[in-house]
Formats: C-alpha cells, sequence, structure tokens
C-alpha cells in the first residue's frame, strides 16, 4: 500500500477514564496509532482490553460514564479532543463512520431500513434522498443482499440478524467516510455470508482509498482484512506488527497465547441408548410468519447430557426452530415434546414448570438485558419467578450465579449493563438461563460476541455444567470451531429445512452434503492470502466487481 506523506489519524498516548463506584479510574492508558488513507489496522485483544473504546474515541466519541483525560486525536489535521463539539458531530457520519458490533441495538425499530440509510447523505449534504435512495440499492446489491430493490422498505425486525449487519456496513459507507471503524461487524454473520461481507468491505476500502479500524477478536478474520495489527490487553498496547509478521513470529507471550487458544474439545458424551427419551424432540415441526412457511418438516431431538449443534447460513431456520421449541412461534404443523409429552405450541399456554425446563441465551446480549435493571435484578428475577427464593437467599444465589460465570459478585451485582463489555453482557445471559435450574438450554450464538479466550471459558463453563447437571444443550452457531468443540451431534438447516444430521465426527468427514461441504469450506484460516485464494478458487475474482456486473446486466 503507497501511503500518504501524512497519516489520515493520528493517536498520541491517548487516557480514557471511566466512572464506577462514584469515582473516576483510567481503562485506556497511553494508547499511540497512526492511520493513513487506504490501510486498515486491526485491534485485537480480551473482552474489556479496550479496543472499541478505541474505536470510538477515534471519532472524538466516548460512551456515557467515560471522558478522555489526556493525549491528543489528529484526523486529517482537525484535533478532536479540543474541537468544538458541533465540528466533530460534522464529521461522524460524513468523513468518519462507525459500523457497530449489533445490529439489533443500532437500527430504529419504527422506521424502514432505506429511511435510516439515507437520513445522514441528506443531512450532510452529500446527496439528496432519491440519489441516496439509489446508491443504497447499489450498496444492498454489492453487499450481496437478497432482494437489493425491495429489503430497505422493510422494517429491522423483518430481516434475519446477518441481514441486518450488512444493512449497517452500506449506511456506513452512505456518504463515502475517509474513515470507518468497524467494531465486530462480522460477529453476527454465518461463514458463507461473512466471505461475501469481508470481501465487499475489502473491496470498498481499496477502490475509494478508505482507511478503516478493524475491531474483532477473531484471528482468522482480521488477517484478511489487516494490514497491521495492534494487540491489547487491559487498555494497554501489547505489540503491533504487520500483519505477516504478526502472525508468523509475535514477540509477546500474550499475543502467542491468543494465537494458541480455542484448543478445548471435549471428550464425545455417550449416545443415548436407543430406548431413551429425548428431553426435547421436534416432530415434523413446519412454521410460517404470516403466509411465508419459514421450516418444513423438520425433525431432531436433543438427550439429556447431550450436545446437538445447529448450523446453517443466515436465514436458515435456525433461531425459528428455537422460536417455535420455545412456544413464541407456535408450528403450523407438527410440535414439540418435553419429557415424552407435548409442549402446547404457545407459550403463554405452557404451565410454569413447563416454562422452567426450557431456557433460551440470546445471541444479541445488547438487545435481551434490560438497560434500566441492575445486574443483580436482572438474574434474581428468574430465581424468585421459578424457585420462589427471596431476600437473603436470592442474593446468595445470584452471587453463586455470578461466580460460575466468572464474574466478582461484589464488582458486578449493583451494576447496570451499559457499565459491562460485550462479552460480560452476554455471560449475564447464560447465568440468566442458569437461574431457572432447566432441563434444557438453547444457546442462540453464545461465544459469538465474545473473544476467543473468555469463549472458549464459556465453553469450559457450559461442558461442566452439562456434566455435573445433565443438561440438554441446542447450540446453534455459525462457528464450525464452536461445533467441533462441543457439539455431540450436528443438525444442518437451509432454506427452513434439515439437509444433513448425524454424529459430529460422521458429519466432518467426507462424503459431505454439497451445503455442508460449503460451509466447512468457508471458515476462515489464519492466513491473509485464504480469503484470496477462495474466491479465485470459486470464480469470483471480486465480490464486489461480481455484485456490481450484475447490476449492469452484464
Amino acid at each position: 500500500m503507497a501511503r500518504n506523506q501524512h497519516p489520515l489519524l493520528e493517536i498520541r498516548d491517548l487516557r480514557i477514564e471511566g466512572y464506577a463506584d462514584e469515582k473516576w479510574f483510567e481503562i485506556v492508558h497511553g494508547v499511540d496509532l497512526t492511520l493513513h488513507r487506504g490501510e486498515v489496522l486491526g485491534l485485537i485483544g480480551e473482552s474489556g482490553a479496550g479496543k472499541s473504546t478505541i474505536g470510538l474515541a477515534a471519532m472524538g466519541y466516548t460512551r456515557d460514564g467515560c471522558r478522555i483525560s489526556g493525549g491528543t486525536i489528529t484526523f486529517d489535521g482537525i484535533e478532536l479532543t479540543s474541537t468544538p463539539e458541533e465540528v466533530r458531530r460534522s464529521l461522524r457520519g460524513a468523513r468518519i463512520a462507525y459500523v457497530a458490533q449489533s445490529a439489533a441495538a443500532s437500527f430504529n425499530p419504527a422506521h424502514r431500513l432505506i429511511d435510516q440509510h439515507t437520513e445522514a447523505p441528506v443531512q450532510h449534504g452529500a446527496r439528496s434522498r432519491r440519489e441516496s435512495a439509489e446508491d443504497a440499492v447499489a450498496l444492498y446489491r454489492r453487499l450481496r443482499l437478497p432482494n437489493p430493490d425491495e429489503i430497505g422498505f422493510r422494517y429491522p425486525h423483518q430481516v434475519s440478524g446477518g441481514q441486518l449487519q450488512r444493512c449497517m456496513t452500506a449506511m456506513a459507507m452512505s456518504c463515502r467516510p475517509d474513515l470507518i471503524i468497524f467494531d465486530e461487524p462480522t460477529t453476527a454473520l454465518d461463514v458463507t455470508t461473512q466471505i461475501e461481507v469481508l470481501a465487499a468491505i475489502r473491496d470498498i476500502v481499496e477502490q475509494f482509498g478508505t482507511a478503516a479500524i478493524y475491531i474483532t477478536h477473531d484471528l482468522a478474520v482480521v488477517a484478511q482484512m489487516a494490514d497491521r495489527i495492534k494487540v491489547l490487553l487491559k487498555g494497554r498496547e501489547v505489540e503491533e506488527a504487520e500483519t505477516r509478521v504478526m502472525l508468523d513470529a509475535p514477540r509477546e507471550e500474550y499475543t502467542r497465547s491468543l494465537w494458541a487458544v480455542r484448543s478445548f474439545a471435549r471428550a464425545q458424551n455417550q449416545p443415548p441408548a436407543p430406548s431413551e427419551t429425548p428431553v426435547v424432540s421436534v416432530r415434523g415441526v413446519t412454521a410460517a410468519y404470516g403466509a411465508t412457511t419459514v421450516l418444513r418438516d423438520v425433525s431432531f431431538d436433543m438427550h439429556q447430557g447431550r450436545t446437538v449443534a445447529v448450523v446453517g447460513e443466515s436465514g436458515s431456520g435456525k433461531s425459528t426452530a428455537a422460536r417455535v421449541i420455545t412456544g413464541l412461534l407456535p408450528p403450523v404443523s407438527g410440535g414439540v415434546m418435553l419429557d415424552g409429552a407435548p409442549l402446547p405450541g404457545d407459550f403463554r399456554r405452557r404451565t410454569r414448570e413447563q416454562l422452567r425446563q426450557v431456557q433460551m441465551i440470546y445471541q444479541m446480549a445488547d438487545t435481551a438485558l434490560n438497560p434500566r435493571q441492575r445486574i443483580g435484578e436482572i438474574i434474581g428475577r428468574p430465581v424468585e419467578f421459578y424457585l420462589g427464593l427471596r431476600g437473603v437467599k436470592r442474593k446468595q444465589r445470584v452471587d453463586e450465579l455470578l461466580d460460575q460465570i466468572e464474574l466478582d459478585p461484589s464488582k458486578y451485582y449493583e451494576r447496570y449493563p451499559a457499565e459491562l463489555s460485550g462479552g460480560q453482557k452476554q455471560r449475564i445471559g447464560i447465568a440468566r438461563a442458569l437461574a431457572a435450574e432447566p432441563k434444557f438450554i438453547i444457546c442462540d450464538e453464545v461465544t459469538s460476541a465474545l473473544d476467543q479466550l473468555v469463549a472458549e471459558g464459556i465453553l469450559k463453563l457450559l461442558d461442566r455444567l452439562q456434566r455435573e447437571l445433565g443438561l440438554a444443550y441446542m447450540f446453534i452457531t455459525h462457528d464450525l470451531a464452536t461445533v467441533r468443540a462441543i457439539a455431540d451431534e450436528v443438525v444442518v438447516m437451509k432454506d427452513g429445512q434439515v439437509v444433513e444430521a448425524g454424529p459430529k465426527d460422521q458429519m466432518f468427514e467426507p462424503p459431505h452434503h454439497p451445503y455442508t461441504d460449503l460451509l466447512l469450506s468457508s471458515v476462515p484460516e489464519m492466513d491473509p492470502d485464504w480469503l484470496t485464494r477462495l474466491l479465485q478458487a470459486r470464480g469470483v475474482e471480486n465480490i464486489g466487481e461480481a455484485a456490481s456486473a450484475r447490476m449492469d446486466g452484464g
């Protein structure tokens, strides 16, 4: 990459403080950062390392409860820490854009996607509303969204999580900014969609000379995207180097420990006896949203002490199957059994005991936790509702659950979700599900928001709980490394149907169903050339160019 003489973004001795327990304390400790036009810098590190905090600071912005206490942030000659707020606001969205980790929490549910997309270009005077709407369709097509001419007229809840994340990426690109901060932009995406989005992001960065900060805990992803990688730990820089150098020869022991994670692979649980009754059984379920059928004759079983991983692309029906099991979406035909007895299709007709036995950990912790409740209340409510514990006994049980998820009760019981990192919020979701002491837990992408070190710890925790309590798990995931680590059986879904199912070891050995083979071949590798080779092998030199060709009728 040819660099301009002057950096686009230069951060020196950045110090940021957070407020908790009625005092300010430093959370970012003198970090430096330099970024040139057309360059991508990867920020990696554990949850709480300061990645997102530094990314937001590059916009001259801090979350509530944080403040910049020292250092300088210079964007294209403008010193953001001292310039008036109206100047910073004029830059955000126009010249500096941000793609958040949780698209579901970032869109306004009351407005259509295209109306939210056109807002920034119109307000900043970049385009008229008509021009911006036409550009939105072009970007939707470039990012391989289905029905690009029509999807913008949907509301956020009417598209899948992966589609919504791509809509957010398109919105960030609407003003063709000089700098984009990507904060875990592919966390919610399945592996095949992730490839398309990564390729499109890389194409746009190269085409428009856009600089980018790419925040992620996925080392294989950052290897495809970044020119340089900066490793962070507890608000301090550990080391920084060119991507190939960092991957081949990291200097610091902490960096080497990141490279070595995800070694966990639990022992295979014993298969159930032929006569054993499943804890939960899905029998010939067909389900629909209005007139649209989304599940077609879906069947699979989940037994005590075993884990079934359900995998597939965004929109394949994985989470819809979970909604049917929990009673949030009554089936059109077929049904769900609990310990051999039929479960009412509508959760409102289920007994409290039936509700207690089936719990769910949600993908988007940002939207799953009530921002107005303290952590003790969030976990304590199911403890009281299902177990009848109150007062001291309730507090003791909540403390035990916080200990189980490796959060200190004395520090976290009184906090609000906004005071926690993304990984910490997800762990609170896990504790809330455990609070009901269920037989069966649906884990909907429970590690997707976690860095790899924390994710490994969560998988070990869930494995231990399963062995101690005999829990049955349904793991909805697009992370095939998680499948290899935790699953006993695998169910592959596509277009609302089960296309392949069987024991994990059998599913990872060829021959595969063609769709399963596509999923397996789409898992990123720790090789900077992997994405390029994969696109070439699939006959696509550049996904963005391919999309443009389709736009032009090619």
